[in-house]
């Protein structure tokens, strides 16, 4: 069995910082892409950030130059650094990752999410 665990949402003003935390555990060969999604109340999950496991990563508009991904690939984690936080970037955020199990077959996986909630 494979799972994804987030940490480190909260309640931040608003121009604050937080930093998100994905652990993978579990039966796993390889993790291979990562991503960080969220949703706020009433909307659709969106896209924040994606990491390949080379490093190369990608943002959302909404986040560009605010936001960092990153990952430590010996520990299996993904990180989102968020920082000049605004009430916008309120919602649950969820770790998603492909992880080629020990089976060798390749999923997706997704976390039970974390909330970030931006007081204004």
């Amino acid at each position: 069995q494979v799972q994804l665990v987030e940490s480190g949402g909260g309640l931040v003003q608003a121009g604050g910082s937080l930093r998100l935390s994905c652990a993978a555990s579990g039966r796993i060969f390889s993790v291979n892409a990562m991503a960080w999604y969220r949703q706020a109340p009433g909307k659709q999950r969106e896209l924040v950030a994606a990491i390949t496991s080379g490093g190369s990563t990608n943002y959302a508009d909404s986040v560009k130059g605010r936001f960092t991904i990153s990952r430590d690939n010996a520990k299996n984690t993904m990180y989102l650094q968020m920082n000049s936080l605004k009430p916008e970037d309120t919602a649950v955020y969820y770790c998603n990752a492909e992880i080629q199990n020990s089976n060798y077959a390749n999923l997706r996986y997704w976390g039970q999410g974390t909330q970030v909630t931006v007081s204004s």
